[in-house]
């Protein structure tokens, strides 16, 4: 399947996350896990930790959508909100997609499709950080409204290499984001 295709193709799509995209979803997240470039975690949860944290964010309505091809998860994007009370205005953003399907335009129809959602939701800010080395992921963020608000230095350590992040946030009533 040609990724450009994605959004021509019936059956490839972008879609609220659901209990049976669990599986595949958990594929994904390993493929792009094990990259070490992107993500926190090198390789996915266990298969049921993955499938509670899906379910988890159904239950609370949380926004969470996936890029389909074929039937299988190649791309999502969610927003789990902030656990305090004080700051349930707040939501994380995570995403990830597959490497055959990266910079065709993918991830801004997933990230513009969650803020939509997380913005009618009743969040107020979105915030996340991104390891300084990702130029595309940065540059996506930009574009979509998010703007830098410090560096988290030696934010992660992988193989024995720290990498900075860099924290961005989108305050909605700033954005104006529709």
């Amino acid at each position: 399947m040609d990724a450009a295709a994605l959004s021509d193709t019936p059956g490839n799509r972008i879609e609220p996350i659901a209990a049976a995209h669990i599986d595949s979803f958990h594929d994904a997240l390993d493929v792009i896990a094990r990259e070490k470039k992107y993500l926190s975690m090198l390789e996915a949860t266990p298969l049921p930790q993955t499938r509670e944290f899906v379910m988890g964010m159904i239950a609370k309505g949380n926004p969470q959508f996936v890029a389909t091809a074929e039937g299988e998860v190649v791309g999502w994007c969610d927003i789990s909100r902030h656990f305090f009370p004080s700051r349930a205005h707040r939501g994380r953003l995570g995403m990830g997609i597959l490497p055959t399907y990266r910079g065709k335009g993918l991830g801004r129809r997933l990230i513009e499709t969650t803020l939509r959602a997380a913005q009618k939701s009743g969040f107020a800010r979105i915030e996340l950080d991104v390891y300084e080395d990702n130029a595309r992921a940065i540059a996506l963020y930009e574009k979509t409204g998010f703007a830098r608000e410090g560096i988290v230095r030696r934010a992660a350590c992988i193989d024995g290499r720290f990498i900075d992040a860099i924290s961005m946030a989108l305050l909605f009533d700033e954005r104006g984001f529709s």
